[in-house]
């Protein structure tokens, strides 16, 4: 694949980085409405379009800092070519399919990093790598969860402190409504930080063309149509994902579900200001542990919880592989 694409080829890569972008609101989509489908506050043919909205407003309050780190804080710019984003998004995509069809909550960010770490290696070696941005995000992968999962449960300690007088049906009733809150808040988190990753993807891309000006940035029409993009994978939603979120890992009532939302939210707002590509299945994931754990360390079924870990682990390794073994196709195809 040349250095320099042709116009079809450019606008054929940029369609493969929003069917990412696509597959990733697809995936992800039981982040944001799993706990509020668990515990029957909204059905799930509505709450998908919950979720998808607030998706699609995120970039109405967030910077684009997880933009600029995934198009030069992970590997250099200077190096990214064509075939390097061709290789990532083919190992993105075929881990996101991959763990989509067996129902495992993997991170699409991490897929996204690991294909990206995969073909710019393969083309340049480890000086392509930007050590401090990968780093920090591999820490994230530690991070993220704990944080989430930490926040959550000191979220439930303090709101059954506070509604220690109240009767179930009350609290019950409160959170049912306060559950809307929580998952517009964790949907807008998801649509701020994952959009992103794309955004970074394309706007490297187009960088790499000479298409910026010589300066990178994210122009306007990537921001929306990547925010779009995402919304409508979500509007699809990820049924097999959904039911291990809302119900495998640990059962659910509108009070924990309205905790781990919010743990969840709060854990990514702070990492999208800060420009950090996290996860959200991680996040989420660790939240909904935390409130299963404050109920009692039985409630989480740990054999559940320790599968996804193993996921988590291997996913950047997995699709650096598959990106590093497609750069190499291509190089001898091209």
């Amino acid at each position: 694949m040349d250095a320099t694409l042709a116009f079809p080829l450019l606008v054929g890569l940029i369609g493969v980085a929003l069917f990412f972008d696509f597959l990733n609101g697809l995936h992800d989509a039981a982040n944001s409405i799993a706990t509020i489908v668990s515990t029957r506050v909204l059905r799930p043919q509505y709450a998908v379009f919950w979720a998808a909205f607030f998706n699609f407003i995120a970039f109405l309050f967030f910077g684009l800092h997880v933009a600029e780190t995934i198009g030069r804080g992970i590997v250099s710019a200077d190096i990214v070519t064509p075939q390097v984003v061709f290789a990532a998004l083919v190992g993105a995509i075929s881990w996101n399919i991959i763990t989509w069809h067996y129902g495992i909550p993997s991170s699409s960010s991490h897929a996204l990093i690991g294909g990206l770490v995969g073909g710019a290696v393969a083309k340049a070696g480890s000086v392509a790598i930007v050590w401090t941005g990968l780093l920090k995000t591999v820490a994230a992968i530690v991070l993220s969860p704990l944080t989430g999962f930490i926040l959550a449960l000191l979220l439930i300690l303090l709101v059954s402190w506070l509604f220690v007088r109240q009767t179930p049906f009350a609290v019950d009733s409160t959170f049912r409504v306060m559950q809307f809150v929580s998952a517009s808040l964790y949907s807008l988190g998801h649509g701020g930080n994952d959009a992103q990753k794309t955004m970074g993807i394309i706007a490297v891309l187009l960088y790499s063309q000479g298409m910026l000006g010589g300066e990178f940035h994210v122009p306007f029409w990537v921001v929306i149509t990547c925010q779009a993009m995402l919304a409508l994978g979500t509007l699809f939603g990820g049924w097999r994902i959904v039911h291990t979120m809302g119900s495998k890992i640990t059962r659910l009532n509108p009070m924990q579900g309205f905790c781990a939302e919010t743990g969840g939210a709060i854990t990514l707002f702070a990492a999208t200001w800060m420009g950090i590509p996290v996860s959200t299945t991680h996040t989420i994931t660790g939240a909904i542990v935390g409130v299963g754990a404050a109920r009692r360390v039985s409630a989480v079924r740990w054999g559940i919880a320790g599968s996804i870990v193993i996921a988590w682990v291997i996913t950047m390794p997995a699709t650096a592989l598959i990106a590093a073994v497609v750069y190499w196709l291509t190089g001898i195809f091209a």
